[in-house]
């Protein structure tokens, strides 16, 4: 159970999403009930079956930022800036036109302290240190840094979507790597769950009953990272910056009390959820840093149900659903999910566990 080696599983190539669905609403759905481990074969759309007026929702809405920049050094050679904290240092006592943050830069040889680079419409990063691979950058641009952003910057894709170098290639994930709830500014990967909520759908279940609480967890670099120790139990977390309203736990503690469901939508939730709920079952609002590492043996608080995507092989975030479905119901759902041809990852199918 607490072997890297319990969390892997065969997944064609061509089993991993390289676009969107057509229609966000309208990618399939695997149903698994993790008491009894049995699955069922849906359709998105049939979630709304699947809740009754009672329910919560608790979605993200982090805003994922076109963070990725392609420049070059002042020696010439070309660079790739990933813009890491975002949410952590934009203030707005802060100038305009300057902004300082961490990040990960690629070249062909380290940019080293006090070099420069340089991008489009005059914008330039002076390299103020490095620190385990890591680059705090000191942008200075000629107008407002935040619209320069997002005039050049990509939409920082995760490493199985594959797309070049060209920007049009990425001109669409502009809309589709993003939830339509989006609007706090600071992920550098998305809530990939919300995906598949248009905004009639949304509409749909609010209608019926069913309250949507947002809160914010600003997805970070620690996505990306694979886990490299044998025994999970020392794996560490990056932490994430994380919003919970008082407004939105007074909603989540009322609906826990009278016995009503809890559903988080996405992995994100369900850390900043059990993150913040104590072990008498309360939810406090906070602001501050989650790193909190969920894998099998965690005793759930307060989530009850959740809706996921499909999980990279010795992931965090497949050990967080293992941890919430049990191993086996989750290594089988994904036996079934590879053997029925489900699209897998960020762009790929949803997967509803109560």
């Amino acid at each position: 159970m607490f072997s890297l080696d319990d969390y892997g599983y065969e997944l064609p190539a061509e089993r991993i999403a390289q676009r969107p669905a057509a229609r966000r609403d309208q990618s399939r759905l695997l149903v698994l009930d993790r008491r009894r481990g049995a699955l069922s074969h849906r359709l998105f759309p049939d979630l709304d079956d699947l809740l009754v007026s009672s329910d919560v929702l608790v979605i993200n809405n982090t805003e994922v930022i076109p963070g990725r920049l392609y420049g070059r050094k002042d020696t010439g050679g070309r660079v790739e800036v990933l813009i890491l904290d975002y949410a952590g240092r934009r203030s707005p006592e802060n100038r305009a036109d300057e902004f300082e943050c961490d990040c990960l830069v690629k070249s062909s040889k380290p940019a080293r302290v006090g070099a420069v680079l340089y991008f489009e419409r005059g914008l330039e990063a002076e390299v103020l240190r490095v620190a385990n691979d890591i680059h705090t950058l000191k942008f200075r641009s000629p107008e407002n840094f935040e619209e320069i952003l997002y005039g050049i910057g990509r939409v920082p894709l995760p490493p199985y979507i594959k797309r070049d170098e060209n920007p049009e290639s990425t001109r669409d994930d502009r809309a589709t790597y993003q939830t339509v709830y989006a609007s706090r500014r600071g992920a550098i990967a998305a809530p990939t769950a919300g995906f598949h909520f248009s905004t009639p759908f949304l509409e749909k279940i609010k209608a019926k009953g069913v309250k949507i609480i947002e809160i914010t967890l600003h997805i970070g670099y620690g996505t990306f990272l694979p886990v490299r120790v044998d025994d999970i139990r020392r794996h560490r977390m990056h932490a994430e910056r994380y919003s919970v309203s008082k407004a939105a736990a007074a909603v989540i503690n009322q609906a826990k009390a009278a016995g009503n469901r809890i559903i988080a939508v996405g992995t994100t939730c369900v850390r900043t959820l059990e993150f913040l709920t104590g072990r008498n079952g309360i939810l406090t609002a906070a602001e501050g840093v989650c790193d909190l590492f969920i894998y099998p043996g965690y005793e759930f608080r307060i989530v009850d149900a959740m809706l996921t995507n499909f999980h990279l092989p010795k992931s965090t975030l497949l050990m967080l659903v293992a941890a919430f479905a049990g191993r086996e119901n989750i290594l089988n759902a994904y036996r079934e999910a590879v053997a029925e041809k489900y699209r897998f990852y960020s762009y790929g199918d949803a997967m509803f566990i109560s």
